[in-house]
Parts: C-alpha cells; structure tokens; sequence
C-alpha cells in the first residue's frame, strides 16, 4: 500500500478500513463544502463530455459534405437586409461591399434600416443615394423607433422586401463578391429554410484579444454549426452571413423581439417545424472582431443572456415535440450551456473550502480523486479547438500556443457572463447593446480615440477580486505542497485578472476623452 502514500495517510486507512466510520470525521460543514464541490464539478464535467461527444461526430461525419440537391433553372430574387444602429466607422464600407456582389442588380433589392441616432445616418444617406443614382434597388429605411431592436428593424424591412430570399449581414461585415452565387442553389431543396457561412476575422492578428476570440469562433462554428448540421443536429443561425428563405421566416412566426438571440430563437422554431437548414464551413465572410474587451464582454453578456432566455422559451417546446432524441439531447446541451458560468463562480468560491478541508489527504489524493473530473470540464476545451484550428489552418500548430489563454479568459468571463444567465433565470430584462465597430484592421489602427464606448461598470472590480482569491488560493496550494493543483488554480488567477484589469485599463482611454456614451 506504500503506492498510495505513507502508512499513516487518511487515504491509506480508508481503503484500509473495514467500516466507515472514518469517514465520519469530517464535519457537516465540511461535508456540505465537499458535496457542492463535487456536485458542481460533476455537472460541468458532463458539460466537458458533451464536447467530446462533438468531437466524435465530428470525426465520424466529417467526410459528409453537403451540396445543393440541384442547380436553379431561374435565379430568385433577393432581399439584401443591412440593420445597423451607430456604425459611422464601418457604415460606407458594408454598402460598398454589399453593392459589389455579383448578382443580377434587377434580382438584388437592398434594404439599409438603420436605426441610428448619430452623424451615421448622413454616411449611410448620402452612400445609399450614389448607389441608387447608379441603378441599384437599394433603400434606406428609418423608424419612428427603436422598438424590438434588431429584430424589430428587420421585421419592419420585411413588409417591403421582395425578395423570395432574404440575406442577412451586419455592419462590421465584408461578404466576398461571389457570396450570393455561392448559396443560391442550396435552396433548390424546397425544404431548406437557411444557408448560414462561416466567419472570418479581418483582425484576428490585431492584439492577443483578438486572436482568442478568433478561434473562440473558430471552434463554434467547426465544432458546433458543421457537426451539429452533418450529424442532423439542430444548428442555429448567427444572426448574419446567411440567407433564409422568406416563407421559412413567416412560416416559424417571423422575427420576436423578447430574446436578445432572435436568431437562435428563431432558428429553432424554424427547424422544429420542419425546416433544413445548411452549414457551408469553406465559404466565408470576412467580419472584424470587437478590439475592445468592454465591448467583447459586451457581446459574450448579449449571447449568453439571449440564449437563456430562448432555452426558457424553446426549450419545453423542443423536448416535448416527436423529434428524434439526438436532436433533443443536442438541442438541451446547446441551449442550456451557457449554466455553466455560474456553475464555474460555484466552483470558484468552493475550491479554496474544499483544498482546506481535504489539506490532510496530499496532492496524489487530491488529483486521483479530482483529476478525472477536472479533465473532463477543462481539458475538452482544448480539444475543442485544436481540432477546429486543425481543420482549418495549414499552421495550426503555430496557433496552439495561444490555448491556455483561451481557457483563462473564457474562465475570467464567468463573472460577466453568470449575470447575464441569472438576469435571464430571474426574467430580468435588459435593451439590446449592440457592439461598437471601430474598422480596425491592422496593428496600426487607432481605435482609442473613436466614439462609442461601453461602460464597464462593477464586474471588473468582482473579476479582481476573484483574481486576488485565486491568487491566495496558488500561494496556499504551493505552502501545503498540493502542487497538482497549481496549473488549474493558475488559469483561474490570470483569467480573472486579465479580465478584471483590461477592463479599467483600456476604460480609462475613454474616460480620458469627451466622446459620448454608446447605447
């Protein structure tokens, strides 16, 4: 028995003992800190799992690659929808690459709806109107309102669009010239109701933000959208870079505005009617990332609040339904995914209890019973995304290094991102903030001095305060020789301060300048 420690180890007696009763030395404090521990640590390796399982069908459905059922005798005509709301810096450059897509111009009718309240609506009037002189079917379209936000602006468009399809693509888009040709024959199949393509990211090399929102999207889009529509998941649209067929939108009850993911929202209802929908992972959009992480954080809180609040409403609806229970099991992990950010804070504030409750065992104790499941939530991740950037980069390997980053600030944004799923939970409601665009490209864009900025307000003093405790939690692990647990505790300690810190930092750039508010 020397394997497992020395003779007077815990661990020793108990797999010594021939009764429990030393299992009983603990306190029912201590036991309530080891149950919640373990339980919260068990739900998120399930999650951990599931990640797995995508990789799986991934490898198994990879080779399955989906093509139009046919070619289309006769071109149909399309809506082109452009939503935007204060995009002064990237406004001219969307219509411009709108209006350079090769599509038949009598077959292409495009809808600017802009809801702005800033010197936008002058770039995107006087652009809409050397356009129009040209000969395009393009209009600019104002409200009285902002009401339903986005999904209000593109259900108002669509009582005038004429387009048997309907395209999609948001202000800080540059969809390719051959974009529309590409799709078209996909709706061939009277059943496909969607086409969705993937994103590119014009700035990905911009700072290390960028490049690991990047392959955050990667991931998403290979692991989840691909594997999801070839292994006959269900898959949603992402809200831009695709086209619908009109008769789909109308036939799933149009565009709802009381979700802040209309597009999840109705992609669901959408597919649990009966409608197809498409994944093309080798046609791109190229996109521009958010640049600032108030605005990023800004973006994760939309999705992750949005996406709780469609589970609350779909949900029901997809598990009681006759579909198969693949597509239910996947719909219920897709949905409910984003629990596990306050299941991560969970973990959080147990950890510290848990190591000090359990200090007595040592680290090989530690790690034979903690390891399994540790590796089961976190290193799926990694798995996750190697294989994303494998499948699409000559130089994946290249990209790696970047991974324990990824996973810390993925884990510094479960502070912002639980309060957006517990605001959904609880029904609180919130307007729809949409991402400010600086049109950043390269590393020697500005952006600091441009308008449109975002509060941070105090989740970055909560992120520091994690990042202090996790920081107490390496010292002490590192005192009582639990050095095992050192590089998880590590990934907590920087992902909440990296977090916590850039916030403020980059926060005080535009504190420091009379620029408005963004709303």
């Amino acid at each position: 028995m020397d394997f497992f420690g020395p003779p007077s180890s815990p661990f020793q007696r108990f797999l010594e003992t021939d009764n429990l009763s030393y299992l009983y030395e603990y306190s029912t404090f201590d036991w309530l800190i080891l149950v919640l521990y373990f339980a919260v640590l068990s739900i998120l390796a399930v999650y951990g799992l599931h990640r797995y399982h995508l990789v799986y069908l991934h490898f198994k459905y990879r080779g399955r690659e989906i093509r139009p059922a046919g070619r289309l005798d006769k071109l149909p005509k399309i809506t082109v929808q452009l939503p935007i709301y204060n995009e002064m810096y990237v406004v001219e450059r969307l219509i411009d690459h709108i209006c350079r897509l090769d599509y038949p111009r009598d077959l292409l009718q495009i809808q600017v709806l802009d809801d702005s309240t800033d010197e936008t609506q002058r770039l995107a009037q006087r652009r809409v109107g050397q356009y129009a002189d040209e000969g395009f079917d393009i209009t600019y379209i104002r409200r009285p309102d902002r009401e339903g936000f986005k999904a209000g602006a593109l259900a108002h468009g669509l009582e005038t669009a004429e387009g048997e399809l309907i395209a999609i693509f948001d202000a800080d888009f540059t969809p390719l010239p051959d974009t529309l040709l590409n799709l078209v024959d996909y709706f061939s199949d009277p059943k496909v109701g969607m086409v969705q393509i993937r994103w590119d990211h014009i700035n990905r090399d911009y700072s290390l933000l960028t490049k690991v929102q990047s392959i955050m999207l990667d991931g998403h889009f290979i692991l989840e959208s691909a594997t999801r529509n070839r292994s006959g998941r269900f898959f949603n649209f992402n809200g831009t870079a695709g086209v619908w067929r009109r008769t789909a939108i109308d036939d799933a009850g149009g565009w709802e505005h009381d979700t802040l993911t209309e597009d999840l929202d109705l992609s669901y209802r959408a597919q649990i009617k009966g409608w197809k929908f498409i994944f093309l992972p080798n046609l791109t959009a190229p996109a521009e990332i958010p640049v600032d992480i108030n605005a990023f954080k800004s973006q994760q809180y939309r999705w992750a609040k949005g996406s709780m609040q469609t589970c609350r409403k779909i949900l029901p609806r997809l598990l009681f339904s006759d579909l198969p229970l693949p597509v239910k099991v996947e719909g219920f992990f897709h949905l409910t995914a984003n629990i596990a950010y306050p299941l991560m804070i969970l973990l959080g504030l147990t950890l510290l209890p848990a190591l000090i409750v359990r200090f007595h065992q040592g680290w090989f104790e530690l790690l034979l019973l903690d390891l399994p499941l540790f590796m089961a939530a976190t290193f799926s991740v990694s798995s996750f995304y190697i294989v994303s950037q494998k499948e699409i980069y000559s130089d994946w390997k290249s990209r790696l290094r970047y991974l324990p980053f990824l996973m810390s600030v993925g884990i510094g944004l479960s502070v912002n991102n639980s309060k957006a799923v517990l605001e959904a939970l609880f029904g609180m409601e919130s307007s729809f903030v949409r991402t400010p665009k600086f049109s950043v490209k390269g590393m020697g864009d500005n952006w600091t001095e441009k308008k449109y900025r975002l509060p941070s307000g105090i989740v970055p003093f909560i992120e520091l305060a994690f990042g202090v405790y996790f920081s107490l939690m390496v010292m002490y692990a590192l005192d009582a020789g639990l050095y095992g647990t050192v590089p998880f505790l590590i990934l907590f300690m920087v992902g909440y301060l990296y977090t916590g810190f850039l916030s403020l930092f980059q926060r005080r750039w535009y504190l420091s300048r009379p620029v408005p508010v963004y709303r």
